[in-house]
């Protein structure tokens, strides 16, 4: 049986797709089977393309997140994923809160597998530079070095 992980931040166009792409390529080195999806608490950008500049950094570091398209957690996400992931703690708040009490998903902050960083939010870039998009890349692909290894011993 596969575990699976969904990454969630607020818009599913820069944070969450980047953390997914950075999770599928530590994954795929470490040749582990691991169902890796990403979404949005909002609806704004639901069938939207990633950020161009999300798209860029990600091309920049080896990943294409092009076919991505942003959707809305829904409750039955509690119930297909093993791990709901959230990239700031308004999310982690609001995941909380949506939560099915049947849902048996772990909910926790993706910085919480950031040594020294437990507890904070994954930078948001959107209304930055792009030089916010290589942060929250490091921020990303730290986390998910640091995830896969957890995952392997669960």
């Amino acid at each position: 049986m596969s575990v699976s992980v969904l990454f969630v931040c607020l818009g599913n166009i820069c944070r969450s797709p980047l953390a997914e792409a950075a999770l599928r390529q530590e994954c795929a080195g470490a040749g582990l089977n691991i169902i890796i999806d990403s979404a949005g608490t909002g609806d704004w950008h639901v069938g939207h393309a990633p950020d161009k500049r999300a798209q860029a950094v990600a091309v920049k570091n080896g990943v294409d997140i092009s076919h991505l398209r942003g959707r809305q957690i829904c409750a039955a996400d509690f119930h297909d994923f093993d791990h709901v992931i959230a990239l700031d703690n308004q999310n982690l708040n609001d995941l909380k809160a949506m939560k099915p009490a049947s849902a048996a998903a772990e909910i926790s902050l993706l910085s919480d597998h950031l040594a020294g960083r437990a507890g904070e939010d994954v930078a948001d870039p959107y209304y930055g530079e792009e030089a916010g998009f290589d942060q929250t890349w490091a921020e990303v692909a730290e986390a998910a070095r640091n995830l896969r290894k957890w995952l392997e011993t669960v």
